[in-house]
Formats: C-alpha cells, sequence, structure tokens
C-alpha cells in the first residue's frame, strides 16, 4: 500500500498529466480556428472576385470591363468605317458674325498671338493640310458651323503655332479620338488666349468630325481632337468646325490599332503623330 508521499507523487503525476493534455487539446483547438478563418476568409475573396468580374451580359467581350487578371490590349474592338453624317446648324448665321479672344495665360509656343476682334465671316470652307508623321491629314473648315473657331485656327495655321508638335492623346475605348493642338504635348498649353463655345444641342460626334477641346465652358484656345470612330456619348459641349477626310482618317485607323502607351485606352499613342506643318489653302 503506498504511503502518503507515493500517494502525493502520483497525484503530482496525474495533474501534470491532465495539465499536459489540456495545453494540446487547446493548441490544436486554436490550429483548428486559425485555419478554419483562413479558409472562410479565401472563400468570401473567391466569391467578391467572382462577382466583379464575371460578364453577367451577353457573350460579346467587352474590353472596357474585362478582368485585371486578364490584361486586355488597348486596341479598338472595333472602328466604324461610315462617315458622320454632315453636321449643319439648324438655323442658319447671319453672314457676318462678331467674335472675341480674350488673353488667358502664356501662350504654349512664344509669340503666338490671338486674331483680332471683331466681325468675321461665317460663309464658306477653308481647306486646310496637317503634314503629320504618318501622313497628310487634310482638313475641311466649315464657317458656317464655328466661323470664331475657323477664323482662330486659320490665323494660328499661319503664324506655325502648329508646326512641329506632337498629338498628346489618343483614346480607343469609350470615345474615338486623337487630340492634338498643344505645342507643349502635355495637354495642358494654349495659344495664350480663349474664346467662346460655338454649339447647339443637335451637334453629334462621329467618324470624321474636327472638333475642340475644352476644359470647360467657353475655354476654347488651339487645342482641338479628330473624330476617328465612335463618340456618340459625347455631350454637345465640344465646337464643331470641320471635318476630316477619309484618307486621313484611314491613318489615324492605324494608329489607334497600335494602341496607347497606357494599355488602358486612353495616352500618349504608341504610335506618334507629329504634325510637321499645318498649312490653309
Amino acid at each position: 500500500m503506498p504511503n502518503n508521499a507515493q500517494r502525493r507523487e502520483q497525484a503530482k503525476r496525474k495533474l501534470e498529466r491532465q495539465i499536459t493534455r489540456r495545453v494540446e487539446r487547446d493548441k490544436r483547438r486554436r490550429v483548428v480556428a486559425v485555419i478554419s478563418t483562413a479558409v472562410v476568409v479565401l472563400l468570401v475573396a473567391g466569391g467578391v472576385y467572382f462577382l466583379a468580374t464575371y460578364d453577367f451580359g451577353s457573350d460579346t467581350t467587352d474590353t472596357a470591363a474585362s478582368s485585371s487578371a486578364a490584361p486586355q490590349s488597348d486596341k479598338p474592338a472595333s472602328i466604324p468605317t461610315e462617315l458622320h453624317a454632315a453636321i449643319k446648324r439648324p438655323t442658319p448665321l447671319a453672314p457676318q458674325v462678331s467674335c472675341e479672344y480674350a488673353a488667358e495665360g502664356e501662350s504654349a509656343k512664344p509669340g503666338a498671338k490671338a486674331p483680332e476682334n471683331g466681325q468675321v465671316s461665317s460663309e464658306g470652307t477653308v481647306a486646310a493640310t496637317l503634314g503629320t508623321s504618318i501622313g497628310d491629314l487634310k482638313l475641311t473648315l466649315d464657317r458656317s458651323l464655328a466661323p470664331c473657331t475657323v477664323n482662330s485656327f486659320v490665323s494660328l495655321v499661319k503664324q506655325g503655332y502648329f508646326n512641329d508638335t506632337t498629338c498628346h492623346r489618343l483614346t480607343t475605348q469609350g470615345i474615338q479620338v486623337l487630340q492634338c493642338g498643344d505645342p507643349t504635348g502635355t495637354g495642358t498649353g494654349g495659344p495664350g488666349y480663349k474664346f467662346n463655345d460655338e454649339v447647339f444641342p443637335e451637334i453629334t460626334y462621329g467618324r470624321g468630325v474636327l472638333a475642340m477641346a475644352n476644359s470647360g465652358p467657353n475655354t476654347n484656345g488651339s487645342q482641338f481632337f479628330i473624330v476617328y470612330g465612335d463618340a456618340s456619348s459625347l455631350p454637345a459641349s465640344y465646337t464643331v468646325f470641320g471635318t476630316v477626310d477619309a484618307d486621313g482618317l484611314k491613318l489615324v485607323d492605324e494608329v489607334a490599332n497600335a494602341g496607347t502607351d497606357s494599355g488602358a485606352g486612353d495616352g500618349k499613342p504608341n504610335t506618334p503623330v507629329d504634325i510637321k506643318t499645318a498649312t490653309t489653302a
């Protein structure tokens, strides 16, 4: 029969075994809890990713909304080939209109001057050519749409303002346009003056349209854009002042199909479009 000392020793060992088992049991519980939490997190993350990337629409690929897990080229999904219908004012302007060109900062190209304020013709067209690194882009400037804009553009051409500049922005998704007219190539440069919009609610934008870029109402300067494809989502807030010929648009198509430096459908064109000379007939 064990004596008291032996019984105490047995009780002590039993207690130690119980403590050891309890510690091991608690450790297993913690490990299981951590693993379970990790599994739940992965399942939730996977569910969120699925909802964010799955296309619930038609089988047609939407590159603008595609998953970032599978990067898409910013080459246009398609470019319409049909020229936009001719744009006309619902009510013709008077034969002469008054134009005002207000000072606005400094010119992006030293020496550029604003046209004189006053009356200009709203009749007839002006032929212009942009001699670029991709070939000639032939423009038809329409005074009946935007006489003050045409007057400004012709003035800048005659001053050599557009010579040796680059088209700094290309968009291939959402809208399809090539933007030019900033000698700094940054999208922030202008001629040192601004003038009012010449818009009307019936304006729409499509392949072949030539329009002014702006930074808000009545902030027109020197930057303009060529619509080579779809731009139907644009509001009637950008002054249309002419058209681009079909052969020139095909050259722009090639630039668009080469994409942009951003890879996201809006950036500098991978194929540079440098305006070497701009002339009017």
